[in-house]
């Protein structure tokens, strides 16, 4: 006896064939957990670009070069803490592309500025800027691994920033192209003068790798009080950057070391009242 013959289901036969002409399905992260370190890759060719552009002559291109580095430094952490795409290679790839923009190039620009007339002696000031970088961005990646501080800690870096101190020693040039644009050659060969960036240099360098309490604003909250004068200041900043960029860069550089100080205070405060608690 033979049992019922089955018709094979055309459906089914399809259905097989399509399954098999499926493309494979690729393994690999996001485009979304792609996009911090696209940003760093952006800011590290920006950094670059300002070098290329300090062997030209162009020392004006080449600030707002380092300036775009540090404007997208500010967004790739924060766009990675938000697309939750955090990973430690992220972490070492924006600390070597720190390292590049804000403590390689600012001091090859201020030595093709101005430095190199001192030769040897001129470098000497740009080598100890580049080294006390490399040394306040790795003990920034030693402290990542570190034990739980303190919760107030965590408002404050210790030792100037890298995109800041890049800022802070850029000032001397910032104040000669604002003596070049506004027709005083007494303020640009001030500024030019190869003392002028060597202490900038130096004094920048020693608050890189000091323990100075800093803001890091990160975590940083404003009074309601002062909601409306900071929006009004960041508008007339704003106004002023548009109308004279090299006098804004440089009275932001002049704010930022203004404000150490008070963070200095602030830092205390916090620790004594922990402290007593």
């Amino acid at each position: 006896m033979t049992g019922p013959r089955v018709v094979p289901n055309p459906m089914r036969r399809l259905s097989r064939r399509l399954e098999k002409r499926q493309r494979p399905r690729f393994k690999g992260p996001s485009f979304n957990r792609m996009i911090p370190n696209i940003l760093t890759m952006l800011g590290l060719c920006s950094g670059l670009t300002a070098m290329r552009f300090a062997l030209e002559g162009r020392f004006g291109a080449a600030a707002v070069a380092v300036a775009v580095a540090g404007c997208i430094d500010g967004l790739d952490g924060r766009i990675a803490r938000l697309l939750k795409a955090t990973s430690r290679f992220g972490a070492e790839f924006d600390s070597l592309a720190d390292f590049l923009c804000f403590g390689v190039a600012p001091a090859f620009v201020l030595y093709l500025w101005t430095l190199q007339s001192a030769r040897g002696y001129g470098f000497m000031p740009c080598l100890m800027f580049s080294v006390c970088m490399a040394l306040r961005l790795a003990r920034f990646n030693a402290s990542i691994d570190a034990g739980p501080h303190p919760a107030y800690q965590y408002n404050f870096f210790t030792g100037v920033p890298a995109p800041a101190g890049a800022g802070m020693v850029l000032f001397p040039l910032f104040l000669g192209l604002e003596g070049r644009a506004m027709g005083w050659p007494w303020l640009e060969s001030f500024a030019r003068h190869p003392a002028i960036s060597a202490m900038a240099l130096i004094g920048t360098a020693a608050l890189l790798v000091s323990t100075l309490p800093v803001w890091s604003f990160k975590n940083f909250k404003v009074p309601s009080y002062y909601v409306l004068p900071l929006l009004l200041g960041t508008g007339l900043y704003a106004a002023l950057l548009v109308a004279d960029p090299w006098a804004a860069f440089a009275a932001a550089g002049l704010l930022y070391a203004g404000m150490l100080p008070f963070s200095v205070r602030s830092y205390r405060r916090l620790r004594a009242a922990t402290e007593a608690v």
